[in-house]
């Protein structure tokens, strides 16, 4: 197995534990204002709060680094003839 791959995904199952000890904590209400956008306040359980944070940042993440794919340019030989 790759040992990059591992890393991330021990990286993430720590992320996601943390997520969830927050949510097993933090059982109030909160307040979430945001005047340009939102005209009201929205009221949620904390939990359900962080996991919106984190569903975004997930996927800010993922846009952020998904795409581009192998550039193809025309000096990348590795230097080695035909011969």
């Amino acid at each position: 197995m790759n040992a990059k791959l591992l890393l991330k995904t021990v990286f993430l199952i720590v992320v996601l534990l943390f997520l969830v000890l927050m949510g097993m904590e933090n059982r109030g209400t909160v307040e979430f204002a945001l005047k340009p956008v939102l005209p009201n306040k929205v009221t949620l359980p904390s939990a359900l709060m962080y996991f919106a944070f984190f569903a975004v940042g997930v996927l800010t993440g993922t846009i952020l680094t998904a795409g581009g794919g192998k550039s193809s340019s025309g000096g990348s030989s590795s230097g080695k003839s035909g011969k």
